[in-house]
């Protein structure tokens, strides 16, 4: 699978990953159509975006809750369905941005988020989809609950906050086989009759959904490399 990319061909990038996806889910004979290409539009700047849109796409990711402030209300208010997910880690603070901005949460990870998200849900009568993501690898540096941690989270969030949580996430480490983490992320997401999972990006997506993935997030293969904050700001 390739993700070059020039600043021209992201209709024939979008084309191709969608049809890798529709080739990989007939080869567990899993119906194309249960499965969303998020395209992660994190450092591209609207025009870039713009473009993926006039290709027909509607489901976008941002890692960021200020920098898709920057240039999503203007988006959406252009282009009807426009389906946002918050793909990056959320600060309590920023939740009741976060809730106006985005249509769904990936990043549940910690009780105290939770809590917030629950509160300000509460307050804005908003409820949208969460997942919880996981940190398969269990890396320091890295957002998500630890595997240990995830069941007795999962049921905090559904039954103590009755948050509306879909699904699972997860960022497999760079270094280590990402079916390994795949394989738990799903074995997680089936002891509390969870069905969606978000897992498989640019490298691996395929992989990801001979384990079940219902949402792959994709974004250099899509939009190529990444843009630098400076000059997506100035898009």
């Amino acid at each position: 699978m390739t993700v070059e990319s020039t600043e021209l061909d992201v209709g024939a990038n979008l084309s191709r990953v969608r049809g890798e996806v529709d080739a990989a889910a007939r080869m567990v004979e899993r119906d194309p159509k249960t499965i969303t290409v998020c395209a992660v539009s994190k450092t591209h700047g609207p025009a870039r975006i713009r473009d993926v849109i006039a290709a027909g796409h509607r489901v976008f990711g941002e890692n960021r809750v200020q920098e898709a402030e920057s240039k999503w209300p203007e988006l959406k208010a252009e282009t009807a369905n426009i389906e946002l997910h918050l793909i990056g880690p959320l600060q309590t603070n920023k939740v009741r941005k976060a809730l106006a901005l985005f249509d769904v949460v990936q990043t549940v990870d910690r009780p105290k988020l939770a809590r917030a998200l629950a509160r300000e849900m509460a307050r804005l009568d908003r409820r949208i989809p969460c997942y919880v993501q996981v940190n398969t690898g269990d890396e320091p540096q890295k957002a998500g609950v630890r595997p240990d941690d995830a069941d007795a989270f999962i049921e905090t969030c559904l039954r103590e906050h009755n948050l509306p949580i879909l699904g699972l996430m997860c960022i497999p480490p760079a270094a280590e086989e990402s079916a390994l983490h795949f394989a738990l992320l799903r074995d997680i997401a089936d002891r509390h009759g969870l069905t969606r999972l978000s897992m498989g990006m640019s490298a691996d997506y395929e992989t990801a959904i001979t384990f079940g993935a219902t949402i792959v997030r994709v974004g250099t293969a899509i939009f190529g490399p990444r843009a630098s904050l400076n000059a997506t700001a100035a898009a």
